[in-house]
């Protein structure tokens, strides 16, 4: 170009820049740290694979836990003890890492992870097991938060759909690899080992991420939100308690779900007071002001209580319905896994080359509609093919979602606020799973209790008076005539929960259209947006 084109004066430095070759000097140190941020993303879905696998493993293995240690009474606290810290840390993980630093905070989360788990291991009672697996899942409330936000530091959001398949394919491994893995350990190795596996995997990434990892280091000057910090895990823990109590513990009319009722509003009002008057919030208010980030928030909750409440049914359907063993159920999943995988990877690539995204929250939401309907169809004379073509639906309406809504919280917020903008996407989610399974599981239950009635009399209630679900050697002892009764319960219980997730899915797919193509940060094969600041087209952190 001449210099007459480009203004009549001499070509700038940064047009300079831009049109020289590289040197070679420079190609090595490109390709170098090309390399280091794949080790550290290699390491990163180690971490998530952690925190995604663990529940699905320790869920093969409780009848063998509980055969050994006893405290049977106590057997669901192993669950939510984990879920309930999972929870409550996970937004103020997501704060420390922005006021202190990401690399330090997601360290000390894994260390955390790991000690719970080689604990864990080594309990030598219920009691024991119960407090380790909160230590546990105190670290795991890290996990998910880091991976995300170091992902949205290193990588811009222009270019992280790329990545989306690989994140996609991370979940497919857990949750079909899970109960396989879980199975396969507590027969060979023992159920301690479902626990020490995690060290090995950890230790990989925590000496990954240590190396090769650098990011800038922060250290804040205000205080730490400790107020707010106290009733936000207050109002979550009286959330999740709801949602594990309800309908199984305690009756939802009952005092004590009632009052962690009242208990959880108060807290989350009290929050919401202490949040607008500190000078360092633990969950900034401000990131809600951004239309784009409240209305992913809220589809995100959506997709948790559909997708969770779906996910935890349909094993249930195909073992007691189609007659599927427990690994069979497991790996009849695929069908929705790998829709889900395929079409993460299709909404990756595009987002990455044109920089648009909009699409894909409205499409996946229609897809989930479509998919919970046709699962809602399901009855006694359903195929496992019909089936499968069905979860393929869901699990398209999934892939266009679950990377995407992240894609789209982490671009709603200031780098600064990376961490809250994740920890809060995955929060909501989480919640949304917790509600979806709570609420869900109450619709299957009363179902095929009043089928039962409705076809064999007051005798088919005292068949499921110990809860709706009979595992497949227990089923087999029935006479022919209750078998068959709870074979249609169940699968009436699935029509219910099905029908009532497509409903609640629909709300979804509207609060999608509602979603504004916001350009990206960052530059991708296109050309950079003019109205895009300079500071937001450069990653904040290097792998190198």
């Amino acid at each position: 170009m001449s210099q007459k084109q480009s203004g009549g004066g001499a070509p700038s430095a940064s047009s300079q820049a831009s049109t020289e070759a590289p040197q070679p000097g420079e190609e090595v140190a490109s390709g170098r740290k090309q390399r280091s941020t794949g080790v550290v993303i290699f390491a990163l879905m180690i971490a998530m694979l952690l925190a995604m696998l663990d529940n699905m493993i320790v869920g093969t293995a409780m009848p063998t836990i509980v055969g050994d240690l006893g405290g049977l009474e106590h057997l669901s606290w192993v669950v939510t003890a984990y879920t309930l810290a999972t929870a409550a840390s996970t937004p103020i993980w997501g704060k420390l890492g922005d006021m202190y630093g990401r690399k330090g905070m997601f360290l000390t989360s894994i260390v955390v992870f790991l000690v719970g788990s080689a604990l864990s291991g080594a309990a030598q009672d219920m009691g024991q097991l119960i407090g380790f697996r909160a230590l546990q899942g105190l670290g795991a409330g890290g996990l998910m938060v880091g991976v995300m936000a170091i992902i949205g530091d290193l990588v811009p959001p222009r270019e992280r759909g790329r990545y989306q398949g690989m994140m996609a394919g991370v979940m497919a491994v857990a949750m079909i690899g899970g109960p396989l893995v879980g199975g396969t350990l507590t027969d060979h190795l023992g159920w301690r080992w479902i626990f020490y596996i995690n060290v090995p995997l950890g230790v990989i990434a925590l000496a990954a991420i240590t190396v090769v990892l650098h990011l800038p280091k922060k250290r804040a000057q205000a205080r730490i939100d400790y107020v707010g910090a106290a009733l936000l895990t207050i109002g979550i823990t009286a959330l999740v308690l709801i949602t594990t109590w309800g309908g199984n513990e305690y009756a939802w009319g009952s005092v004590q779900i009632i009052g962690l009722g009242l208990l959880g509003v108060a807290s989350l009002i009290a929050f919401v007071g202490v949040e607008r008057r500190v000078a360092e919030p633990v969950l900034p208010l401000h990131i809600f002001r951004n239309g784009n980030f409240s209305l992913i928030t809220v589809i995100g909750f959506l997709t948790g209580f559909v997708m969770f409440g779906s996910m935890t049914f349909l094993p249930l359907y195909q073992q007691t319905v189609q007659g599927a063993t427990a690994t069979n159920s497991g790996l009849l999943l695929l069908p929705m896994l790998l829709g889900m995988l395929f079409v993460s990877l299709i909404a990756g690539r595009v987002t990455t080359q044109t920089g648009k995204y909009r699409i894909f929250p409205i499409l996946g939401g229609g897809l989930m509609v479509a998919g919970m309907f046709l699962l809602a169809l399901m009855d006694t004379e359903t195929t496992r093919l019909t089936s499968g073509i069905y979860m393929a639906v869901l699990g398209a309406g999934m892939g266009f979602l679950m990377q995407t809504s992240m894609l789209i919280a982490q671009n709603s917020v200031e780098m600064k606020d990376m961490g809250v903008g994740s920890s809060s996407a995955t929060l909501f989610r989480t919640l949304g799973g917790s509600f979806g399974v709570a609420i869900l599981g109450a619709l299957f239950t009363n179902q095929v209790r009043d089928t039962m009635i409705a076809r064999v009399g007051e005798k088919g209630a005292a068949v499921t008076s110990g809860g709706a679900n009979l595992d497949p050697a227990k089923l087999k002892q029935l006479r022919p005539e209750i078998r068959d009764a709870y074979t249609h319960a169940v699968a009436n219980g699935a029509h219910q929960v099905f029908l009532w997730g497509a409903v609640i899915a629909v709300a979804g797919f509207l609060a999608a259209w509602f979603i504004k193509e916001v350009p990206l940060r960052g530059a991708g094969p296109q050309a950079k947006s003019e109205d895009q600041a300079p500071a937001d087209q450069t990653p904040m952190a290097e792998a190198v």
